[in-house]
């Protein structure tokens, strides 16, 4: 049986610093399900945040970030591809597999075995958790976090990108963070008009990506165990290692 653990939420609540406490803790390594992440230069507007795979003192390895050229087009299939040889890659060294990310699709398309062109794709046992946050600190930390990245170059990043060749309109169709600074820097929208739209954009985002969980579970039966970001992260630790013990006897 190809055990997964998978960790999801919507954006802001923390998942990638959960995830990598997770893989320390568990002897893991983390496989990213984000579809803007894969692109190299895109760091800030991603919300990468590399720095949280260092835990204690010791790095956690990731996979499928970095992996494209930014204003090239990757999709849900190659990302599945890349998954299963990630997997793979994990497994041989006895390690623990760990999905982290927001991308509703990219994760579907692992635990419900989506099958492109008629190619067949492996069954997997996973298991789900959620990292359930009130809306009223998504929204908080959406805001803080959205003037943070302004401030560690988010517009100097965007404008590298389209002074290495980027194509100002790919950018837009990369959406958020990188269709209102490039609508700014075209001269298009004014700072604090860009600031706005794209705070009301991150929120409505976050919502979009809640509506797709809520269809997994509801449409689509697909159980996810929720933990609210309340609880002290040494709880949900261990309630995860727990489940995880259950799922894998």
């Amino acid at each position: 049986m190809n055990h997964l653990l998978t960790i999801l939420g919507p954006t802001a609540c923390g998942k990638t610093a959960f995830a990598a406490r997770l893989a320390y803790d568990m002897d893991g390594e983390i496989i990213s399900a984000d579809s803007r992440q894969v692109y190299r230069g895109m760091d800030i507007g991603t919300g990468k945040d590399l720095a949280d795979y260092t835990v204690n003192g010791k790095v956690i390895p990731y996979h499928l970030i970095d992996i494209a050229e930014a204003g090239t087009r990757y999709n849900v299939y190659e990302w599945q591809q890349g998954f299963l040889d990630a997997y793979s890659d994990i497994c041989s060294r006895a390690k623990t597999p760990i999905l982290c990310g927001g991308t509703g699709m990219y994760i579907e398309s692992v635990i419900k075995a989506y099958e492109f062109d008629g190619r067949t794709f492996p069954q997997f046992d996973s298991l789900i958790v959620g990292l359930d946050i009130s809306r009223e600190l998504r929204r908080d930390k959406i805001s803080k976090r959205l003037r943070a990245r302004l401030d560690e170059g988010m517009i100097e990043e965007v404008q590298g990108l389209i002074n290495n060749g980027v194509s100002t309109n790919q950018l837009i169709k990369y959406g958020l963070e990188y269709k209102f600074v490039t609508l700014y820097l075209l001269g298009q929208l004014q700072y604090d008009e860009m600031f706005s739209l794209l705070e009301i954009a991150i929120h409505q985002f976050a919502k979009r990506q809640m509506t797709w969980f809520r269809g997994m579970e509801e449409r689509r039966g697909i159980k996810i165990h929720w933990l609210s970001v309340d609880m002290p992260i040494e709880e949900r630790i261990q309630q995860v290692k727990e489940l995880w013990q259950t799922q894998i006897a």
